[in-house]
């Protein structure tokens, strides 16, 4: 399964280029075959979509999106102009967020980009040295700032019953579980969060499906809770498809940490590392 999964991910790092000062970009016209589009003209409108996002997040637009002129070979010793974009993996991100998931390689996309952006966010050497413990920390706070959008979102939505929201993402993604229900599986003490007792990798799964729904409800301007609480299960059970297909493990089969985050906290209130990771949480979130 394992193999499976770097399979996918190399698709997407094989046509990742490298500039000379060490940052990293990939063609949109490169990015439009793996992703199966056919013509440029249905993939340029997904663009223009991502570059709306683009500016509407209060981000500069050309930062990620570098128009460019090439030319290419049609035959009989000729050639002609093409237009294609420089793209930062955020702008791959965007774009691959205004795609339709429910196609395979989509959703592998979406998983990918999400992931990798969000490993952005601290450079990927700050990351991977962090322990296992410092990542939950970190995801775990990614996850309080994405509920408390998304529930904004939800309310915008038309969602009066949070509870309910929130529990038809859980059902979507664990296969019919509610939060009750993974807080059984987990055996948690009386009043424990479900999400300080959860790994980083479902952390980051739970990242994934919340913004996908928050990002989904604000795209096609949900305006009931029926609705809205359908979205959020969907998306649910689109993330838990991309971890299948990516050769990842399901959410309720990921092992319970033998602490829970508050443990850790309480019992590191002189560890320094920690107390700079939690500190340092605040500028990436």
């Amino acid at each position: 399964m394992n193999e499976i999964k770097e399979y996918k991910e190399k698709m997407f790092e094989d046509i990742k280029h490298i500039d000379e000062n060490g940052n990293e970009y990939w063609y949109a016209r490169e990015l439009m075959k793996v992703l199966e589009y056919k013509e440029w003209r249905k993939f340029n409108k997904v663009i223009q979509k991502a570059m709306e996002a683009c500016n509407g997040s209060n981000y500069y637009i050309l930062d990620h999106f570098v128009l460019e002129d090439k030319m290419v070979s049609i035959g009989s010793n000729t050639s002609r102009k093409i237009k294609d974009y420089k793209l930062s993996r955020y702008a791959c991100y965007l774009i691959v967020q205004n795609c339709n998931p429910r196609i395979t390689i989509i959703a592998l996309a979406q998983t990918y980009f999400a992931i990798q952006t969000r490993k952005q966010e601290l450079s990927d050497n700050e990351y991977n040295v962090l322990t296992e413990d410092e990542k939950r920390l970190y995801r775990r706070n990614q996850v309080k700032k994405g509920n408390y959008n998304l529930n904004k979102t939800a309310i915008n939505s038309g969602v009066k019953d949070l509870a309910r929201f929130h529990n038809a993402g859980y059902k979507g993604l664990y296969d019919g579980n509610t939060a009750d229900d993974i807080f059984k599986r987990k055996k948690l003490r009386y009043r424990e969060d479900i999400l300080d007792n959860m790994g980083s990798e479902e952390l980051a799964d739970n990242i994934f499906r919340i913004a996908q729904t928050d990002a989904k409800l604000k795209r096609d301007n949900v305006d009931n809770e029926y609705t809205a609480n359908s979205v959020h299960y969907e998306i649910g059970k689109i993330v838990r498809k991309a971890i299948k297909e990516a050769g990842g493990t399901m959410p309720e089969d990921l092992l319970t940490p033998n602490k829970s985050l508050k443990e850790l906290e309480k019992e590191n209130k002189n560890n320094i590392k920690l107390q700079n990771v939690c500190k340092d949480l605040e500028k990436y979130t």
